[in-house]
């Protein structure tokens, strides 16, 4: 079992998405889609076979580029982003912090989708989420958008919400 939708929407993503001045419906919507599609809202925190980390199971590699050819760029968001990580952990492991704080991959996992620079789709738009999904988290991985909608009505939009599972 994940973890209960409305608490990571709550206590989670929201939050951070306020905390860097990004907040929007539609923000938060398509960061919980994405949880739901990469990891069943927690489900696995690294897939077998896979070399992701945490909820959005963002890689090695997609951290890495995010804060050498983004947040470099932005020094005032990088140090917003970093103050959401944890002092002594980053430190000795960064890629940790995306298995272990919920919101600095939170953060990260927006960042993929903000250096994007594409236009967010309507709040309740889960094919355009899927697609944008698709262009930032899984080019040129396979990716499925019919798979994400699948999930994200699933977990998301479940009729038991507060559980983040389907009945």
């Amino acid at each position: 079992m994940g973890i209960c939708t409305e608490e990571l929407r709550t206590f989670v993503v929201r939050p951070t998405l306020q905390q860097l001045g990004e907040w929007s419906q539609a923000a938060e919507n398509l960061l919980l889609g994405t949880a739901a599609q990469e990891s069943g809202l927690g489900f696995h925190l690294q897939e077998k076979g896979r070399s992701g980390l945490g909820i959005y199971q963002i890689s090695p590699a997609q951290h890495i580029s995010v804060w050498d050819t983004y947040l470099v760029t932005d020094p005032d968001l990088a140090s917003e982003v970093r103050g959401l990580a944890s002092q002594h952990e980053f430190l000795a492991n960064p890629h940790k912090e995306l298995a272990t704080n919920l919101s600095y991959a939170t953060a990260i996992a927006w960042m993929l989708y903000r250096r994007a620079n594409k236009p967010l789709p309507n709040e309740d738009d889960i094919f355009a989420m899927a697609v944008l999904w698709v262009h930032c988290f899984r080019y040129p991985a396979p990716a499925s958008v019919e798979e994400f909608t699948e999930n994200y009505r699933k977990f998301v939009n479940a009729p038991e919400n507060s559980s983040g599972i389907a009945a």
